[in-house]
């Protein structure tokens, strides 16, 4: 099939913006947010409190002077005053350009200077100090709030002597065509562009989403939101959250996430492949050092199956419903209190999480919705229903929206979610948007006759070998994932003979596997990168996923890094993609090398 269009269903009435909902009067006594305290609990933040305190910071703004159309860069961790400061500016018709905040100073600076940002709102001393370090003349630098020095309190105050009558004067004004947000792409070459995102993408794209995934939006629904608010999947959520009414969360601390799912429960959770792939990881690894490593192997084997056997459309046999009960009180039933215990969906996007990790969590009881989309897509542009799975696709376009395989394969989008451009860079929109309103997403991938899309790649990564095969290197990247052990895949071969590739470790799984490999414990994984026998584990990692692929897309060879790629180093996305060209251009001995006699 080569075009599909979910028919339209939603109508963005001219006058709508997004801080329409926050006050519309109708919800009062409903909890839209849990706000941490400072006792390391959490306090209901009513529709009533969130109105009051939005209205307030907006009259702060506008205090300052901040006018309608003006850049307001934010700089900060996710959190309940990101989203008060979101929904404050668009009150008052402003622009918040976020920031991800492990941003260098260098990248921080381009956004400032690009965006043109008037000022800044930071969270912490440690993000106004890289504002510091900045060596440049920009408006952005002359005001700066800090969040966690009580700057937002402030400005409340300041704002004080604001009327209603002024704040909503200023948001009457604001329409649904106007500029909502300017989002750079964190993407994997390039400096980030700025894509503009108006009142009526964000509203259509949450209100699509909310139409989609109505099961999931329903009246008791409730998420916790820890991925960046910088990126466009987090900040539809958060919209959609409050659209909806659905009960929001923030954290921005990792290594508590644990705790403040059993503490919060969520029904649902948004996440990107490689958090789920360490979830599973993480399981198999204890159960590995519990001396279970066999039962779990048997419990994720019958999840799969058990998936499957619902995907084909008929009801699992008597043996292994009967395997699928006993695993559920041995094993599914913790890995799913690690989530909070009620989390029946998480949807995710940013990369492919695998078929069979797909199977693995719905088999548990956990269904992940994976979707699709781009920032210039305002995020969603499809996505997988709990009505509507097919596990290994990205799910059918959301309502409104059309997608076509163009002739080379590549995926087009078209519908109310689609961008209106670049900021100030009508060059790359021309490029990027045809005359007649169709994206082209840089993607390749393909549609069943039921209208699902598949993605193999990125049409800038295809791989053309010596002789000629083209390769698409994302379903192997994956399928060397999936192995605990391996942290990042990559493969190369552009212009050469074979497919060889670099492949990084996974630094607590390889502290379990020194111990059952009799290994020194300080041992790192520059110094074990020779080792026979890491090697021999490797190779049979390699040796399984090349089974499951044509012959020329199978690795021959491969090479272990000293270090991970990391974002901190440049080789890794905000939202933990790899960015080839950096990794293929710092590595290149190594790569060089692959390829010796």
């Amino acid at each position: 099939m080569r075009e599909y269009e979910t028919p339209f269903a939603i109508r963005i009435p001219p006058e709508d913006q997004l801080a329409t909902a926050v006050f519309r009067g109708d919800r009062s006594d409903l909890v839209l947010f849990d706000r941490p305290t400072a006792s390391g609990g959490w306090e209901p933040v009513t529709a009533t409190v969130f109105a009051t305190e939005v209205r307030a910071l907006a009259a702060g703004f506008l205090a300052t002077g901040i006018q309608p159309g003006e850049r307001v860069a934010l700089l900060a961790a996710t959190s309940y005053e990101w989203t008060l400061t979101d929904y404050a500016l668009w009150t008052i018709g402003a622009v918040p350009v976020p920031v991800y905040d492990t941003s260098s100073p260098e990248q921080i600076q381009w956004v400032l200077e690009n965006s043109e940002a008037v000022a800044t709102v930071v969270g912490t001393a440690e993000h106004r100090q890289r504002l510091e370090d900045i060596d440049a003349a920009l408006p952005g630098l002359d005001r700066v709030w800090q969040m966690d020095a009580g700057d937002l309190s402030r400005l409340r105050e300041e704002g004080a002597g604001v009327s209603d009558a002024q704040v909503d004067e200023r948001r009457d004004a604001v329409r649904a065509e106007d500029t909502a947000t300017i989002i750079y792409t964190s993407g994997t070459t390039g400096r980030p562009k700025g894509c503009v995102l108006t009142h009526a993408n964000l509203l259509y794209d949450a209100r699509a989403a909310i139409v989609a995934l109505r099961e999931i939006f329903d009246e008791d629904a409730s998420t916790v939101l820890f991925l960046p608010l910088a990126h466009a999947f987090a900040r539809i959520i958060e919209v959609a959250c409050v659209e909806q009414g659905v009960r929001l969360a923030h954290t921005a601390d990792l290594d508590r996430l644990p705790d403040h799912l059993a503490a919060l429960r969520p029904t649902f959770i948004l996440s990107v492949p490689r958090v789920l792939e360490k979830v599973h990881s993480r399981a198999q690894q204890r159960a590995q050092a519990q001396g279970r490593g066999r039962v779990f192997g048997w419990a994720e084997e019958v999840a799969v199956r058990h998936s499957r056997a619902r995907e084909r459309g008929g009801r699992p046999g008597r043996g292994l419903s009967l395997a699928h009960r006993l695993f559920e009180r041995l094993v599914y039933r913790k890995l799913k209190a690690a989530l909070g215990g009620r989390v029946a969906y998480v949807i995710s996007g940013g990369a492919p999480l695998g078929t069979r990790l797909g199977h693995f969590f719905r088999g548990i009881g956990v269904t992940v919705l994976e979707g699709y989309g781009l920032t210039e897509t305002s995020a969603a542009a499809t996505v997988n229903q709990p009505t509507a799975v097919r596990i290994g696709t990205v799910g059918r376009p959301l309502p409104g929206v059309t997608v076509r395989i163009a002739e080379d394969g590549e995926i087009l989008l078209r519908g109310p979610v689609v961008f209106p451009g670049y900021w100030r860079n009508e060059t790359v929109t021309k490029e990027t948007l045809s005359s007649d309103g169709w994206l082209h997403t840089g993607d390749v991938g393909a549609l069943d006759d039921k209208g699902f899309l598949t993605i193999s790649g990125r049409k800038k990564e295809i791989i053309v070998t010596a002789g000629g095969k083209n390769v698409l290197p994302t379903e192997l990247e994956d399928r060397l994932r999936a192995d605990p052990l391996v942290s990042q895949a990559v493969p190369v071969g552009d212009r050469r003979p074979y497919i060889a590739g670099l492949i990084t470790l996974d630094e607590e799984e390889l502290e379990s596997w020194k111990k059952s490999a009799d290994k020194p414990a300080d041992a790192t994984p520059a110094q074990l990168r020779d080792d026979p026998d890491l090697l021999a584990r490797l190779q049979a990692v390699v040796d399984e996923a090349n089974a499951t692929i044509s012959p020329a897309e199978r690795m021959r060879r491969f090479r272990v890094l000293p270090n991970d790629l990391t974002e901190a180093d440049g080789y890794l996305t905000p939202t933990l993609k790899v960015r080839r060209a950096r990794v293929l251009q710092d590595f290149a001995t190594e790569i060089d090398a692959l390829y010796r006699a």
